[in-house]
């Protein structure tokens, strides 16, 4: 069974920081492109960060260029999500997605596989 399993979520302040991990099973994650997508209460999904299947390659969003950093270590079959400067807005669910493309896509529609999400608040 495929599965992607999210954790590392939780209560932060203002300019703290985080760590979402993604393990999967069940499947070879070192095949697939990875992203992290967040969706705020009452909107819809956002695409945040993106790695390639060998992790040379990572893409952000404006929105979290600079702050948050993408990484995966296939060998565990785990992918990261470091969180810095983080700030209300982006508070969310973060989900992990796998998709097998052969070329990064960013469109939340071409992945495959998503995990069952990891709640991160940012409040004082």
């Amino acid at each position: 069974e495929v599965q992607l399993v999210e954790s590392g979520g939780g209560l932060v302040q203002p300019g703290g920081s985080l760590r979402l991990s993604c393990a999967a099973s069940g499947f070879t994650l070192g095949s697939y492109i990875m992203s992290w997508v967040r969706q705020a209460p009452g909107k819809g999904p956002e695409w945040v960060s993106g790695i390639n299947s060998d992790g040379r390659s990572t893409y952000y969003s404006d929105s979290v260029k600079g702050r948050f950093t993408i990484s995966r270590d296939n060998a565990k079959n785990t992918v990261y999500l470091q969180m810095n400067s983080l700030k209300p807005e982006d508070t969310a669910t973060y989900y992990c997605a796998a998709t097998r493309r052969n070329d990064f896509s960013h469109l939340i529609h071409d992945y495959d596989y998503w995990g069952q999400g990891t709640m991160v608040t940012v409040s004082s």
